[in-house]
């Protein structure tokens, strides 16, 4: 006997899966939208990439953002004053041009050691630091290999959503000049950390 929750077999998959994730409003996961559509994720990812192809033009306010596993709707940048203003919501908890600074070392850069940030700001982190770890836009990704076992910080996923990229390749070129970032040149970034402790970073 068929139970009330059976789901029936999808003939237009491409809506199907605007209609979950739309009404998601969260990252939903490809082997999610696999699992209930009956499609595997390869083609899963297929369907996505047409979806988001059709959000780019300008007659949408909205984007589909496609993660490594997972995809998501959000609205576009220039509408998010509006949306505010609309919403009445206020625009509190910005990041301090601190952590917008170690933010970007960090993405532009991972790995990195929180001596390797200091070392291109020229101050102590890390309270910024902490503070991206708490809003989850960083977290650890290992350690490195030195006295110490110092961790090793890369961006999140939730970094991607928060600034609407799909991957760290759509991050904006940049032709600022920092230090050498290979492993080796880290734990010599370590090794002279130990030797001379920077100013604390007075704002946040």
């Amino acid at each position: 006997m068929e139970t009330e929750n059976t789901l029936q077999p999808i003939k237009d998959v491409e809506s199907c899966i605007e209609a979950i994730v739309f009404a998601a409003g969260y990252p939903m996961p490809y082997q999610k939208l696999s699992e209930v559509i009956g499609v595997g994720v390869r083609e899963i990812k297929k369907f996505c990439a047409r979806i988001a192809k059709r959000y780019e033009s300008d007659s949408t306010g909205l984007l589909f953002l496609q993660f490594p596993d997972s995809c998501q709707f959000c609205t576009k940048e220039q509408y998010g004053p509006y949306i505010r203003e609309a919403l009445n919501v206020r625009r509190g908890g910005n990041l301090s041009s601190a952590s917008m600074e170690v933010l970007a070392v960090v993405a532009y850069n991972q790995p990195v050691t929180r001596a390797f940030i200091d070392a291109v700001r020229g101050v102590d982190s890390s309270y910024a630091v902490n503070s991206l770890i708490d809003k989850e836009l960083i977290a650890a990704t290992g350690r490195l290999d030195a006295p110490g076992r110092p961790l090793l910080y890369g961006t999140t996923e939730k970094f991607l959503r928060v600034f609407g990229l799909s991957t760290l390749d759509d991050l904006p070129k940049t032709e600022t000049v920092l230090p050498p970032n290979t492993l080796t040149d880290q734990l010599a970034i370590e090794v002279d950390a130990k030797e001379a402790p920077q100013q604390e970073d007075a704002e946040d």
